[in-house]
């Protein structure tokens, strides 16, 4: 399945934010893999960041990853840099943005 997501940098964490990006950890790679996702790209215009997440089940995605402790520190790494945050909680399954139209 393909969910995109829609999270928002600071205007003052721009740099921060793809810095960061640039050392994933990559025991959080792993467990991202390991939960089924294939593929995950993020795009930004100006503060706006688009998430283009390809997997099995966003749902087990967000599930086998809220309560990992490497996830968990990278969320609060992220929580600094970012105004709008990408929900990990089961209530977040729903977070996806509606497919307008596709070709």
């Amino acid at each position: 399945m393909r969910i995109a997501l829609h999270t928002r940098v600071r205007e003052d964490r721009i740099e921060a934010y793809e810095a960061a990006h640039r050392e994933v950890p990559a025991e959080l790679t792993a467990a991202i893999r390991a939960a089924g996702v294939t593929s995950w790209s993020i795009w930004r215009s100006g503060c706006e960041l688009f998430h283009l997440v390809e997997c099995e089940d966003y749902a087990r995605l967000l599930a086998e990853l809220e309560h990992l402790p490497v996830n968990i520190a990278w969320q609060a790494r992220m929580a600094e840099l970012l105004d709008v945050v990408h929900d990990y909680s089961q209530a977040g399954a729903a977070a996806g943005l509606p497919v307008v139209w596709q070709l």
